[in-house]
């Protein structure tokens, strides 16, 4: 009677991936059966799935910080896989990889006509959003490429709040979100492969665990200054150190010297957004920045980015960042403290905090 057939799985990795992702996954996806009666009996059994690390060739390559790649095989070699993972790649957050990987691309494409699961992390769903297979449907990546997936991608509909976007007929495309995102997604196809019982026991032995707060928790905002429009350029430099202020759109409007309704214009399609809506973010994230840092109560950290209402300010907060600010406080908090304990003595520094970014 012959062994029944593993699920196979296809780790795609370019010089652009990080190691931490492509050898995190083929680390975890390898140990599924195999590592957990190993630690728990003595007794190593067979690993449950057939995990290569594929590549553009079979030639071997140094990816992100110079770290040797040696694919089991090159795209042209692999017609079938069960799940084909599209690990991350840098990528600038404001340039799309139009025109890039165009024999990657087509192969993503046949793989997911024979029908395999096509599933990514981090800006590897930027190689999918190429293929067009995410038109009309939810996906995620890091919330940094929100901008971009917007402007380059409009009809694919952006989850910056998600870890996991499951979307596509038979649900044969999931995309993860920021870059270790992939323990999640691994969890995830393990359980769908198989089974959740065999999830659990991997996440015991590699202490994983999921996202559950989702990624608005961890995102900051995101500015690039737009060069051709000079007027809301300083409006956005002076709404960075004055985003306390009272009416501040309406200073902003003075400022421009424009009508009202032409500043709103020209300010969103320099900046995305709407001036107050650009001005909530900005709020939230120097709040996000005290919170983090100092045990200033609550509604006082409200008051000083300029909510005099402490509950409007607190139900923002939870839009913005996906946490009351209280259960922020106490995600982040932890970590300062952490690092105090190992830190050197230093001289402790009373500079200007700096001014936040803006999206």
């Amino acid at each position: 009677m012959s062994d029944p057939v593993k699920p196979s799985i296809a780790l795609f990795a370019v010089p652009e991936t990080s190691p931490s992702v492509l050898y995190g996954l083929y680390d975890v996806l390898l140990s599924v059966g195999a590592v957990y009666s190993d630690m728990t009996t003595g007794e190593p059994e067979e690993s449950l799935l057939d995990v290569k690390i594929v590549a553009g060739d079979d030639t071997s390559f140094r990816c992100f910080g110079n770290v040797l790649v040696e694919p089991h095989a090159g795209i042209d070699a692999v017609e079938k896989a069960d799940v084909v993972f599209v690990c991350d790649m840098y990528n600038p957050i404001h340039m799309p990889p139009h025109g890039r990987y165009r024999r990657e691309i087509d192969w993503l494409k046949r793989m997911h006509a024979a029908g395999s699961t096509l599933a990514s992390v981090c800006s590897g769903s930027l190689l999918l959003a190429e293929t067009g297979l995410l038109d009309g449907v939810e996906c995620t990546s890091h919330w940094a490429y929100r901008n971009l997936f917007r402007e380059h991608y409009p009809k694919i509909r952006f989850r910056e709040d998600s870890i996991l976007c499951v979307a596509g007929e038979n649900a044969r495309i999931v995309t993860a979100g920021g870059v270790t995102a992939w323990q999640d997604l691994a969890l995830y196809v393990i359980a769908r492969l198989c089974g959740v019982q065999q999830a659990i026991r991997t996440a015991k032995i590699h202490l994983l665990s999921s996202h559950t707060d989702g990624q608005l928790p961890f995102a900051a905002m995101t500015r690039r200054p737009r060069k051709d429009d000079a007027v809301i350029n300083e409006c956005q430099a002076w709404i960075a150190q004055n985003y306390a202020c009272a009416n501040p759109v309406a200073a902003m409007t003075e400022r421009s010297g424009l009508k009202p309704r032409t500043f709103a214009r020209r300010f969103r399609a320099a900046t995305g957004h709407l001036p107050m809506d650009y001005v909530h973010a900005l709020r939230i994230e120097e709040a996000k920045q005290l919170i983090e840092t100092e045990t200033t109560g609550i509604d006082d950290v409200g008051l000083s980015v300029g909510y005099d209402d402490p509950t409007f300010f607190r139900r923002l907060f939870k839009r913005k960042a996906g946490l009351t600010p209280a259960a922020y406080r106490r995600k982040f908090t932890g970590i300062p403290r952490a690092g105090k304990q190992f830190a050197a003595p230093s001289v402790e520094s009373h500079g200007p905090r700096p001014a936040p970014e803006a999206a």
